[in-house]
């Protein structure tokens, strides 16, 4: 009996050393300097942050691995991008919509949060006056009907290329901070369990009252890129710089796109290293 009361409590102890409790100092990091990024002839500054916050309202504003991909493909692809109208998905701090816009005649870059967005679009029109195209951050979190449509009905002619890059990523965290903010207005902590790999499980608990949540992002995400799709069917693409982290989400995003009625090719030529990982971009349509 001793012996199985000392089993319980070591095991107490270990579920204990799991647990993060968060206050609202989590969510307000906002230390961003102006950094200079490269690709090929384009020099962008761009105001981010430095270290890797894992805030939600701040995932986005570092430059994720399939960002760097996916921009320095398209530096090197410039004629694809003239006089298009594109969207970016999980745009984080802009830096691949922002080196469109020195190309097209619309570019709408989204995300969870839009305002560093917004300050990054004021600093790149405020140094590029000459430009002509036209540069809006609009919020788009993915399963929100309510932020698609309003993004449908003032886009109404649609786009010619729908971009992500990591975002399958940030995704995953975009419910679960949300109810994490909500929960801190009138909870002392949050208490959470995450499983990035497949779905999230959120316990916030204050008192006896405990409220669950468990979501899987990647269907969200195809949800979204393909109402986006449909409004010009097939004069529109989807590019996805995809970063492998895991082989079962490697598996789940291509399945899941599957699934939604894309199809999935491999862009030739971009498979590489990216950091220490590797990278390759989709070329996903309608079928």
């Amino acid at each position: 009996s001793s012996q199985a009361g000392e089993e319980e409590s070591m095991e107490l102890e270990r579920e204990e050393d799991e647990i993060v409790c968060l206050d609202e100092t989590f969510f307000i990091n906002d230390d961003y300097k102006l950094t200079k990024f490269s690709f090929g002839s384009h020099v962008l500054e761009l105001f981010c942050l430095q270290s890797a916050c894992t805030d939600f309202d701040l995932t986005g504003q570092l430059v994720w691995p399939g960002a760097t991909l996916l921009t320095d493909f398209l530096s090197k692809n410039e004629d694809m991008l003239k006089g298009c109208s594109v969207i970016e998905l999980g745009s984080g701090v802009g830096v691949t919509g922002i080196l469109c816009s020195k190309f097209c005649h619309q570019v709408v870059l989204t995300d969870h949060n839009e305002e560093i967005l917004k300050r990054n679009i004021e600093l790149h029109g405020s140094s590029n006056s000459a430009t002509s195209c036209e540069v809006v951050a609009e919020k788009l979190e993915w399963g929100n009907a309510l932020q698609i449509s309003k993004i449908l009905q003032r886009y109404s002619g649609g786009f010619d290329l729908v971009l992500g890059a990591d975002i399958y990523i940030l995704t995953i965290y975009s419910s679960l901070f949300l109810i994490f903010k909500q929960a801190l207005l009138c909870m002392h902590a949050c208490v959470y369990k995450l499983n990035y790999l497949k779905e999230i499980t959120v316990e916030a608990k204050f008192g006896t009252t405990c409220i669950s949540f468990q979501q899987s992002s990647i269907p969200l995400l195809f949800d979204t890129v393909g109402q986006l799709l449909s409004a010009k069917r097939e004069k529109c693409k989807f590019l996805l710089a995809y970063v492998s982290r895991a082989k079962i989400m490697d598996t789940m995003v291509l399945k899941e796109a599957v699934m939604h009625g894309l199809q999935v090719r491999e862009v030739v030529g971009t498979r590489s290293t990216v950091g220490n990982l590797e990278g390759v971009i989709f070329e996903m349509t309608l079928e």
